[in-house]
């Protein structure tokens, strides 16, 4: 019998799915989990997975995000995006039992901002208005001399007007690459003498992942990118396709995939974003599979990671 989609080649975008710092955090939940009977609580979503969030709200995990919803003496873990210096003063007034699980690449502009603001520097913020990442990274600032200014685009930028001399730009680490670059290069046009970042902010593990689409993407006619709507880097994925005039869908599990989509596809790609597990990924590919698809290798580059990072050292022993 004739299967939906026999003849259809799938090419598998490596490196893919959960990346250190998500690792760290759902680690660091687990083990608070673990180790404390009372309830724990988390600000803001510890990751941006659907599949993730629902499952440790079935071990009683309390998602919130006002630190005044959490009883005093509770466990408070803060997120993978990191939080503002106003939340943990807040944490610390409640005499909180605290765990970061702050992606240390967040934490290194985070430090970066710190940084400039005790230095008077202006500092330009590339990012999306609204995500925790965002507004834990500008709740560093604090100065009386310097201001922080949040952009999204090319645009942002031809609207600046900064009358201070001293001036800097991070970015938000789950941004497309080529916007980015494309934007730093707008502000250095204009601010000739901004201080670029010593590293770049945008995160070993979004760069490797938007490089492994671009690898296959010229064997593809469609993209598949496993994630949550409101995962950015995984956002970025999709984009990256669109804009190699490739269609994409971005699918929490199999369930939202419409086969029927594919039906006159002849090959299709497929990855998934740095906070989905690989039990989603490999659940779409059986899907695939089973409907008559298989797997074929095109000589595409694979990366290899073996970044990992350590939980937080408040939580190693207990």
């Amino acid at each position: 019998m004739t299967r939906k989609l026999d003849g259809l080649k799938i090419v598998l975008a490596t490196p893919r799915g959960f990346c250190a710092g998500v690792e760290r955090a759902v680690g660091t939940l687990q083990k608070a989990i673990d180790s404390f009977d009372s309830p724990v609580y988390v600000k803001h979503e510890v990751v941006h997975n659907k599949f993730i969030i629902e499952d440790f709200k079935k071990k009683g995990v309390k998602f919130i995000e006002d630190i005044d919803l959490v009883p005093d003496n509770s466990v408070l873990i803060y997120s993978a995006h990191g939080v503002s210096k106003n939340v943990k003063e807040a944490a610390k007034q409640k005499n909180l039992k605290i765990f970061d699980a702050t992606c240390p690449l967040v934490t290194k502009v985070h430090i970066e901002v710190h940084k400039h603001a005790k230095n008077g520097t202006d500092v330009i913020l590339i990012g999306h208005n609204g995500h925790p990442e965002i507004e834990g990274t500008m709740g560093q600032y604090d100065s009386d001399t310097g201001n922080i200014h949040l952009i999204e685009s090319e645009k942002d930028v031809e609207n600046l007007e900064i009358e201070n001399q001293d001036l800097a730009y991070v970015t938000q680490t789950t941004l497309s690459m080529d916007d980015t670059s494309k934007i730093i290069d707008f502000l250095k046009c204009k601010f000739p003498n901004i201080k670029s970042p010593a590293k770049e902010d945008i995160c070993y593990a979004t760069q490797n992942r938007q490089d492994a689409v671009n690898s296959i993407i010229e064997y593809c006619d469609f993209l598949i990118v496993i994630g949550s709507k409101n995962s950015s880097n995984s956002k970025r994925l999709a984009e990256l396709a669109v804009k190699n005039s490739v269609p994409a869908v971005l699918i929490d599990h199999k369930g939202d995939l419409d086969i029927e989509l594919l039906s006159d596809k002849k090959v299709i790609g497929i990855t998934a974003g740095a906070s989905a597990p690989e039990i989603l990924f490999n659940d779409v590919l059986d899907h695939l599979i089973s409907h008559g698809a298989e797997i074929k290798d095109f000589g595409q580059e694979n990366k290899i990671e073996n970044i990992t990072f350590g939980l937080p050292k408040e939580l190693r022993n207990l």
